[in-house]
Parts: structure tokens; C-alpha cells; sequence
């Protein structure tokens, strides 16, 4: 028994429910590559962004700074198809698997986490 409270996936409408947005009526939801595992960027969405994410086939965002919807790829043609969709334990982070078309990041580069890497201290696992 995982100790998870089940979610209500009968329907779209459903499924929406079951996530727990925010103060602000948005939830994270972290964009990974099918296939390659690779996260490619971040992006966030309330209630009609993830409902239109559902039922569409394409990932919907909600725009913070725009205060608007927006459809990856509309304009740049750098399309995100949906492949799955998961919520985490807490029921307030999404993960969307997607087949990217072209670039994810505005930049151009096929993951916003290309080449901006921070200076760590890597951990080594006890022997």
C-alpha cells in the first residue's frame, strides 16, 4: 500500500480537481522528453492550461508574466506533443512527458537547462 490518495482520473474534469494549485491557481509542471528522459524546461499552469493539456494533446501554459494562455509551439512551430501526464505525491507538481518538435527554450536551445550549469561540489556515496 503506497498510502497515496487515489486520484479521481474518470475524467479530464476529474483530474484536474485532484491538483492542488496554488495561492495563485497554478501548479509546476515539469516538462521531460520522451525517450531521452531529459527535462527540458519548466512551465506552469492552472486548472483550464492543465484541462486544455488533457484534452488537446498539447502542452498549455499559463503565462505569468503575459497573464495568458499559451500553447508551446504556436507561433515558433516548436511544438510539444503530450505522451503522459503525472502528478507527485502531493498532488501539486506535473510532470508532462512530451515528443518535442524543434526547441523547447525561447533561446533556441532544445532544453532550457542547456549550458548553464552551476559550479557543485560533487557528493560521492559512502563505500
Amino acid at each position: 500500500m503506497s498510502g497515496l490518495a487515489p486520484l479521481d482520473i474518470s475524467s479530464p474534469e476529474a483530474a484536474v480537481a485532484s491538483v492542488s494549485f496554488d495561492e495563485n491557481g497554478l501548479a509546476p509542471a515539469i516538462i521531460q522528453e520522451r525517450g531521452t528522459g531529459r527535462v527540458l524546461m519548466l512551465g506552469y499552469v492552472n486548472a483550464e492550461a492543465l484541462r486544455r493539456t488533457l484534452t488537446e494533446g498539447r502542452v498549455t501554459f499559463w503565462s505569468r508574466s503575459r497573464r495568458e494562455y499559451w500553447r508551446k509551439g504556436d507561433t515558433s512551430g516548436h511544438a510539444q506533443y503530450v505522451q503522459s501526464v503525472a502528478v507527485d505525491c502531493d498532488a501539486d507538481t506535473l510532470l508532462i512527458e512530451v515528443i518535442q518538435v524543434g526547441a523547447a527554450c525561447h533561446t533556441g536551445a532544445h532544453s532550457c537547462f542547456d549550458e548553464r550549469d552551476i559550479p557543485a561540489v560533487i557528493g560521492e556515496l559512502p563505500a
